[in-house]
Parts: C-alpha cells; sequence; structure tokens
C-alpha cells in the first residue's frame, strides 16, 4: 500500500506506512521538527504547538518510564481534555496502554475496572512497535459492567492512511471534535488530526451554539460528530437563524444511523461540504462508507473501505458468502486485538483472520452492504424475523418523533408482539395517534413489521455511555412499565 500523499518521504516500516507514522503518536516528532510553531491542539481556549505538545509528552513519558508505571494506565475521564491528551500521547509514547475510564461510571463501576490493572506490577517497557497495545476503550456491557476492548498502534494508524486514501484529502485537514474522549470516535478524531499533522480542536462538553460559532470561524474543514449532535446543531441553526457555513469540506458521521431525510438540512447548513457515513465498530474500526443520500435504500451503509474485505454468512472460512442475509464477517489490518477483564454473550466472534460484531446484514448487485441489525436483537413475530432497526429508523423520520426503540413483547399467538417506545420531538409538532403511526410504518415497510403496542416514554431518554439508546434499560422498563417513566400511546 503507498503512503497517503500528505505524509513525508521517510523509510517505510513493514506496515507499509512511514516508520514513525506507524505508530499513533509516533508522527508528534516529525511535525514538531518540521512545523514546529503550528498549532496542534487546542479547545477553544488554550492551545498547543506541535513543539509545545511533543516537549509535553516526552518529559511526561519519561517519568512513566523512570517510576516504572504499570504495562496498563487507567486515565480518569474527568479533567481538562487538553491535558488527557497529553497524559494519553505520554502514556503510549512511553510503551505502555491507556485504558480511558468514562467519567459518567458511578464509583463502583470506576473501582471494579481499576481493580483490573491494580495488581499489574512495574515494568520496564520496551519501546512501542506497530503491534504494541496503545488503547483501551470500553462499551456498554451487557451485565452492567463496561467490556474493555484492546487495540494495537497499526490498527489505528492503518485507519488514519485509509482516511485520506478513500474518503480524501480533506480527511487530513484540520478536524473539530465535538466530544468526550472517553467516547472512541472524538479519540480517534483527535488523533487523527494530531496524526496527519493538520491539528485538533476539542470541544469536552457539547453546545450546539459554540460548535456553530467555532466552526463559522472556517479553520475546521474536518467536523466528525454523531447523529444527535447534528440534530442539535441543525435544530439550534433554524432557531438563530444561523448563515451557511461554508468553511467544513468533509463532514464524518458515525455512531447511529443518519437520519437521511435531513440531509438536505445538513446540506444546506454546510453547503460545501461532502457528508458521508460511515459504518464501523469499536472492534472493526472502520468498514463500509458512502455519501448521505436521502435516496439511497434506508438500511445501506456503503462499499467498504479499500483495506477491508467482507464475507456474508455464518462461517467466513467455509467459502463462497451468502447470497442472502447472514453474519457480517470482516477481514482487515483495523481490527482490535481482544476484550479486556471482562466479556459477555455479546462479544464478537473470530474465525483466523475475520471478526464479525455479530451484525446481519447482506450486499446488494452494486456491491453496497445493507445492514438489517444485531443479531441479538432479531425477534420473531407472525413467524418471521424482525430487526428493530429498520422500524426504529422509519419512525425516526416521521417529524413528530425524536426517539425511538423497538421490542418483543412475550406473545402466544405471535411469538413476540412488536411494542414501541417513543419520545416526541419537540412541543411543537403534535404526535400522531397510534392508527397514524402504524399507517407511516406501513407505508414503507411490510405490515407485520409495525407495532401492537405503543409507549410514550417521559422524561429523559435512557442512553449508554457512548450516548446510544439504552435498549436494555427500556426492556427493563417495559417488564415493569408501572414502575417507570412509560405510558400506553395514546
Amino acid at each position: 500500500m503507498r503512503p497517503s500523499a500528505f505524509l513525508p518521504a521517510v523509510p517505510e516500516s513493514g506496515t507499509g506506512l512511514p516508520e514513525a507514522f506507524a505508530l499513533v503518536h509516533g508522527p508528534l516528532a516529525h511535525w514538531s521538527r518540521v512545523q514546529p510553531g503550528a498549532i496542534a491542539l487546542s479547545n477553544g481556549v488554550e492551545q498547543l504547538t506541535f513543539a509545545q505538545l511533543h516537549a509535553r509528552v516526552e518529559q511526561q513519558a519519561q517519568a512513566l518510564r523512570a517510576c516504572r508505571a504499570p504495562a496498563t494506565v487507567l486515565l480518569e475521564g474527568s479533567g481538562p481534555g487538553l491535558e488527557r491528551i497529553v497524559e494519553f500521547l505520554a502514556v503510549i509514547a512511553s510503551g505502555r496502554c491507556a485504558a480511558v475510564a468514562d467519567p459518567d461510571w458511578p464509583a463502583g463501576v470506576q473501582a471494579r475496572i481499576a481493580a483490573q490493572f491494580a495488581q499489574q506490577p512495574a515494568a520496564d517497557m520496551p519501546e512501542p512497535g506497530p503491534e504494541t497495545p496503545f488503547y483501551i476503550g470500553f462499551t456498554s456491557g451487557s451485565s452492567g459492567l463496561p467490556k474493555g476492548f484492546r487495540r494495537h498502534h497499526r490498527s489505528w494508524a492503518e485507519s488514519f492512511r485509509v482516511s485520506a486514501q478513500d474518503l480524501g484529502a480533506a480527511a487530513a485537514q484540520r478536524v473539530f471534535a465535538p466530544g468526550r474522549l472517553s467516547h472512541s470516535l472524538f479519540l480517534f478524531a483527535a488523533l487523527l488530526g494530531l496524526w496527519s499533522g493538520a491539528g485538533v480542536e476539542i470541544q469536552e462538553r457539547f453546545s450546539a451554539g459554540r460548535a456553530l460559532a467555532r466552526l463559522q470561524s472556517g479553520t475546521f474543514p474536518l467536523l466528525v460528530a454523531v447523529p444527535s449532535q447534528l440534530q442539535l446543531m441543525l435544530e439550534w441553526a433554524q432557531r438563530r437563524a444561523v448563515q451557511p457555513i461554508d468553511g467544513v469540506a468533509l463532514l464524518l458521521i458515525s455512531g447511529a444511523r443518519w437520519m437521511r431525510e435531513r440531509t438536505p438540512a445538513l446540506q444546506a447548513l454546510f453547503p460545501k461540504a461532502r457528508i458521508v457515513e460511515f459504518y464501523g465498530a469499536s472492534e472493526a474500526s472502520y468498514i463500509a462508507w458512502m455519501q448521505a443520500d436521502p435516496a439511497a435504500p434506508a438500511q445501506a451503509v456503503g462499499r467498504p473501505f479499500s483495506n477491508v474485505e467482507l464475507h456474508i454468512g455464518t462461517d467466513p472460512l467455509e467459502g463462497k458468502s451468502s447470497a442472502g442475509p447472514g453474519l457480517i464477517w470482516v477481514r482487515s489490518p483495523m481490527l482490535f486485538m481482544d476484550y479486556v477483564g471482562h466479556s459477555d454473550g455479546s462479544a464478537a466472534l473470530r474465525r483466523g483472520e475475520w471478526l464479525s460484531v455479530r451484525d446481519i446484514g447482506h450486499r446488494d448487485a452494486q456491491g453496497r452492504l445493507h445492514l438489517l441489525g444485531r443479531e441479538s436483537r432479531m425477534l420473531v413475530t407472525q413467524g418471521k424475523n424482525l430487526f428493530p432497526e429498520e422500524v426504529e429508523a422509519r419512525l425516526q423520520a416521521h417529524p413528530a418523533l425524536g426517539q425511538v426503540s423497538l421490542h418483543g413483547v412475550a406473545d402466544g399467538l405471535r411469538g413476540h408482539a412488536v411494542h414501541a417506545v417513543l419520545q416526541s420531538m419537540d412541543d411543537v409538532c403534535p404526535m400522531p395517534d397510534a392508527l397514524a403511526l402504524a399507517q407511516w410504518c406501513r407505508e414503507t415497510l411490510e405490515a407485520y413489521k409495525a407495532p401492537r403496542q405503543w409507549w410514550l416514554w417521559q422524561g429523559a431518554w435512557p442512553l449508554t455511555a457512548s450516548g446510544k439508546t439504552d435498549h436494555a434499560a427500556i426492556a427493563r422498563a417495559l417488564a415493569d412499565p408501572g414502575a417507570h417513566p412509560l405510558q400506553p400511546w395514546p
């Protein structure tokens, strides 16, 4: 693989990347020499140049070596984001692995996670290489304890490289990352900006108004965001009559399904931006991508990245992919290493070099991957398989609805009766009744997929630590609706 055009001509490692660029932190030394005064890292108030950032990282890394810190260092999720990034880079520069805590963890969870690493002995670490573990992130586990996933340098360095190769030069320009570093998407975005030499600005506490104000400066060609943030930006821009923002050249969306019917409004706000959705996973990094298109099939997530191979079926070692729906298997240099300390029934599957996060999908005649849903969420109703994600996407396209969570409740006649839990969008657009909602579903979906029971969630919508709908919490509420903020609708 050839290095991307923006990379300097330095000796290559065995990874297909220039030697320094095969490590997540490796390019810092290079950029501190060739552009020492360029802004590497800022939060809108404070900033560090590449020379300043590299010096601080080296100083802290040397301190870790001197005190023989353990092989894995747990970093608290609270505190100034600039300091967290310096600490993170120092840990990995010392050859160690940085585990990033979430500031919202209850004290008990924090203590249990910390205990996983507390008994590690002090260590003299060798110089890091492409296969050295550098990062442990956490996703929500079904047992209540976050699930750690471990990555080596090559998995993210290769992700950075393919960003520019597949998504164009804008993917190697200055980044705006408006989210917590405990969310792997925003940590990834921040490190991409440092790795490419373009720099990054972080926003530790998301504010739609402040984010739009910073983007209006025209200094952030690359915006990385999740759908809920973009929706808040659109609402803010509409209320305040914000002028179109021309400085954004590439908008990367991930973390959840983007409501594609809102793409024209988003394009109007960022008229010069290429709007790209990408499908990935904590364990797999990039998988597939496509430009946001309101006319695209709702379940399409695009074509695989150029360094990704796909297989659809029960076992990729058995040969040819299935023509119909099946488990999505991925083979790429961007896969994670392993789980740390805890895993559950939702853990990824391995078959040789192949990985599946238990998503179900198929490929169409044009080679696009269609994501039907997660295997664990599939339910059977009226003798047919139903993936809740498909119905949720249709309902979220309704202008009166905000969040949606679909569930199957045991039913002697149908196997499972389909129940939908809804949250209204706002007080301006009135909520439609059950008949109208069912008709909305049937306009594009088979009749059996329309929910038979509707519930309205009152109060804050349950979210996981990564900002996604906490379907498990809503399922528990459905089991005892009288004890939770649920009411039948209408």
